[in-house]
C-alpha cells in the first residue's frame, strides 16, 4: 500500500498560527519535502521536531518529484511544506499533487494560513467573488498581456509581488486598470509590523515614490465595474458627466456627492479631479 502525501500549511509570520494537527503530522511522517529546507529547519527546531528533510522547489521539482513519488509508492508518508503558508498556491506543490493523482497516491490537506485569503478579508473589498492571479511574469510583455486579460474582470483580483518589482507592477496596473481603481497593499501579515494600506492606484504609486518597498506583498485589486449592458455598451454611455454622477447620488450629503464622483471616475477610467471639475463646472 502506498503512503500519503500531506500538504501542510505553515505560518506566514506568527508561529502561533500553526495547528496541532500540523505539528502532529510533521512529527510523525517519514520525510518532509520543503521548498526551503533552511527555513523549514528553523520552524522544526522551534517546535522541537526532528524529522528527515529533503528539498523540493521550482528548480528541482522534476527529478525530486519522481524521487518523492517512489518513496510514497513504497509506503512512506511524506509532508510537503512551502516557504510559508499553504502548499500548491503559487508553489511547486501543485505539480507534486498532480503526480500523486496520476499514480493513485492519496493526498490530503492539513489546512492553515494563506496569505491571499488573509489579505482579501482585511482589504474591505468584495470577497464573495475573487480571482487569485499569483505572481505576474517578470517579462514585461507577458505581464502586460495578463493585466490586459483581467482588466474587465468584475471579481476582486489578488496578486503576489516581490518588493523589487512592486513599483513596476503598480505602474503597469495603472496603465491597464486606470488611476482610480482601488487597491489594497498588504505586507508582513500576522507579524508584529503588519501593514494593510488602502489606495487608488494613482495614490499607491505616489506613496511608493518616497517609500522603499520591503517584504513580500499581497495586492488586492478592486474588480472592474459591472456596467456593460446587453448591447455591449456601458450603461452610462449616453449620459453626460453630470447625469452619470447624479445617478449615483442617494442623498444631498457632501459624502454622497464625493462617492458618486469617485464611482463615475472609476466607470470612465479617468482621474477624479476631471469628473469633479466637469460636475461642479456644469460641463458635459
Amino acid at each position: 500500500m502506498s503512503g500519503i502525501l500531506y500538504l501542510c500549511a505553515t505560518p506566514i509570520g506568527n508561529l502561533g498560527d500553526i495547528s496541532e494537527r500540523c505539528l502532529e503530522i510533521l512529527n510523525t511522517v517519514d520525510l518532509i519535502a520543503a521548498e526551503d529546507t533552511r527555513r523549514t529547519l528553523q520552524l522544526l527546531n522551534h517546535f522541537g521536531i526532528s524529522r528527515p528533510l529533503t528539498s523540493y522547489h521550482e528548480h528541482n521539482k522534476r527529478e525530486k518529484g519522481e524521487y518523492i513519488i517512489r518513496l510514497l509508492l513504497d509506503g512512506k508518508n511524506i509532508a510537503q511544506v512551502s516557504d510559508a503558508g499553504t502548499p500548491a498556491i503559487s508553489d511547486p506543490g501543485e505539480d507534486l499533487v498532480r503526480l500523486c493523482i496520476e499514480n493513485d497516491i492519496t493526498v490530503t490537506s492539513v489546512p492553515g494560513p494563506v496569505a491571499a485569503i488573509n489579505a482579501l478579508i482585511l482589504s474591505g473589498l468584495p470577497a464573495a467573488r475573487y480571482a487569485f492571479e499569483g505572481f505576474l511574469s517578470v517579462n514585461k510583455r507577458h505581464r502586460s498581456e495578463r493585466l490586459e486579460s483581467v482588466k474587465d474582470d468584475p471579481r476582486t483580483l489578488i496578486f503576489y509581488e516581490a518588493p523589487h518589482k512592486l513599483k513596476n507592477t503598480l505602474s503597469d496596473m495603472l496603465k491597464h486598470f486606470g488611476a482610480e481603481r482601488r487597491i489594497v497593499i498588504a505586507r508582513e501579515l500576522t507579524k508584529l509590523h503588519e501593514e494593510v494600506l488602502r489606495f487608488t492606484l494613482a495614490e499607491a504609486i505616489k506613496y511608493y515614490e518616497s517609500t522603499n518597498p520591503r517584504g513580500e506583498y499581497v495586492l488586492v485589486v478592486e474588480g472592474a465595474p459591472e456596467n456593460i449592458n446587453s448591447g455591449g455598451e456601458a450603461w452610462w454611455a449616453g449620459m453626460t458627466v453630470r447625469e452619470h454622477v447624479e445617478s449615483y447620488i442617494k442623498d444631498d450629503s457632501k459624502d454622497a456627492v464625493k462617492e458618486a464622483i469617485k464611482k463615475t471616475a472609476s466607470d470612465r477610467s479617468v482621474p477624479r479631479r476631471e469628473i469633479y471639475s466637469a460636475y461642479h463646472g456644469g460641463k458635459e
